[in-house]
């Protein structure tokens, strides 16, 4: 049988094809070119054309923005959300689990999320571990399968951490202590055992990688060799190693940061990322030498003895120091509002109102490897944008439409009459309900109800 184009068949209406989207009369925030009002086309999931003047073709879907913003979708570069587990807390050096075993699509906080102008979350391995598990960079298709919220673009990352949590040792009488319940005492208890665990499982990685080099070379030259046993729990390290596995760490207190930036360049890897980082403040020339980036909240301080140090004025600080600043959520909630969590450096610390938006959309984006296709609204780039009624760094905007790959996944007027709907729909099963509850006959007179044995 002859094949013909997807292309033919969607001329022919045998394939319903998405028609090309424009949005008008808007003010256009491309985070990267400044501020357009005009016009954005988009096709096959990817902006085509921004400007003042643009072509609109002839079967275009046209969406009308006058007044409002357009901004890229938001990236929360440090998330939970649609994860059934986070912690694998039973052994400190658990790199061989991953998130995208335990998604779950049909968690509310990713609609919600969406809801917020959120459109991609980088879903991380939970703190119970010094080495961690393997994470999972995702765009909120709402509606979708697990796996197709998995974006097949983002390069492999792995969580480690610092601090309280990695070394809360569980508790021997079994009762439920951080991660999990646990019987015995888990290594390390300090702060100190914590650098020992990163020393000695690169040392072993530094070992599984060498057997397998020197095993490759040995069936090149056509020797007759068994292969050695492979280590998922070494593998992952092994990435990291080689640069193609990028290294987001949980830390907040500035003397652990130098530790772990003495201990990466010692080993010879590099930190993508410090996440929470709410003293970086401390260390940001440190951390703009190394290149690592920092992802953090706007204004938490003080909910636990590492965090008393924080101040508002961190983010900016690090920005002025030269450190890929972004602002992160770690929680379900914030998620649905990082445009406000960034407008706050406006305030502390004096950001403009470009590098406030650039915290939660281009510079996560470089920071998680995906620049080239999210965080700024250019042509050529995955059509991931929110329509805001407001200026986005206003706390009264809210977000209107909300598209991903070019597609809508919310809309707050269909929202809003959905909504009606279901609750028009629940009033009338609950009437029908009691009306033949009603008509139901009770027992005669007189005799007494049977009870169910």
């Amino acid at each position: 049988m002859k094949h013909f184009p997807l292309t033919l068949f969607a001329a022919f209406g045998l394939l319903a094809a998405d028609p090309p989207l424009v949005v008008q009369n808007a003010n256009i925030l491309t985070v990267t070119k400044g501020t357009v009002k005009g016009s954005m086309v988009v096709e096959n999931g990817k902006i085509k054309e921004v400007g003042e003047k643009v072509l609109v073709p002839p079967d275009a879907k046209i969406v009308d923005a006058s007044g409002q913003y357009v901004l890229p979708g938001i990236i929360d570069s440090h998330s939970h959300i649609a994860a059934d587990s986070i912690n694998e807390g039973s052994i400190s050096v658990s790199s061989m689990v991953r998130i995208e075993d335990v998604l779950n699509p049909e968690d509310a906080a990713i609609y919600r999320a969406i809801a917020g102008g959120t459109t991609i979350a980088n879903v991380l391995h939970g703190s119970a571990n010094a080495i961690g598990g393997q994470n999972s960079l995702i765009k909120l298709r709402w509606g979708k399968k697990a796996d197709e919220m998995i974006w097949d673009k983002s390069q492999p990352s792995i969580k480690f951490a610092l601090g309280e949590n990695p070394k809360r040792q569980g508790n021997p009488t079994g009762g439920r202590v951080g991660a999990g319940n646990v019987n015995t005492l888990r290594y390390p208890g300090t702060r100190m055992g914590i650098e020992d665990v990163y020393v000695e499982a690169f040392t072993r990685a530094k070992e599984y990688r060498e057997s397998w080099k020197q095993y490759e070379a040995q069936k090149a030259k056509g020797e007759t060799v068994i292969p050695p046993r492979r280590d998922l729990q070494l593998e992952p390290l092994v990435e990291v190693l080689e640069g193609k596995r990028l290294v987001h760490v949980h830390a907040y207190r500035g003397d652990e940061v130098l530790m772990m930036i003495r201990i990466a360049e010692q080993i010879g890897f590099k930190i993508t990322s410090f996440e929470h980082i709410l003293e970086g403040f401390k260390v940001a020339k440190e951390m703009a030498k190394h290149g690592s980036a920092g992802a953090g909240f706007s204004d938490w301080w003080a909910f636990k003895i590492e965090a008393y140090d924080a101040i508002p004025y961190n983010m900016a600080i690090m920005v002025r120091k030269g450190v890929l600043a972004s602002v992160n959520s770690d929680s379900a909630d914030t998620i649905r509002r990082l445009n406000t969590e960034a407008a706050k450096t406006m305030k502390y610390g004096g950001l403009t109102e470009e590098e406030a938006l650039k915290l939660v959309t281009i510079n996560p984006a470089i920071h998680l490897k995906v620049d080239k296709y999210v965080g700024s609204i250019e042509p050529g780039k995955d059509a991931d944008f929110v329509i805001w009624d407001k200026h986005p760094l206003s706390s009264f905007a809210r977000a209107q439409q909300v598209y991903i790959d070019g597609v809508k996944y919310f809309d707050r007027d269909e929202d809003a009459s959905a909504r009606m709907k279901k609750e028009a729909a629940k009033k009338a099963l609950e009437d029908k309900f009691k009306s033949e509850q009603q008509r139901r006959p009770g027992p005669a007179a007189g005799t007494a109800q049977r009870r169910p044995q």
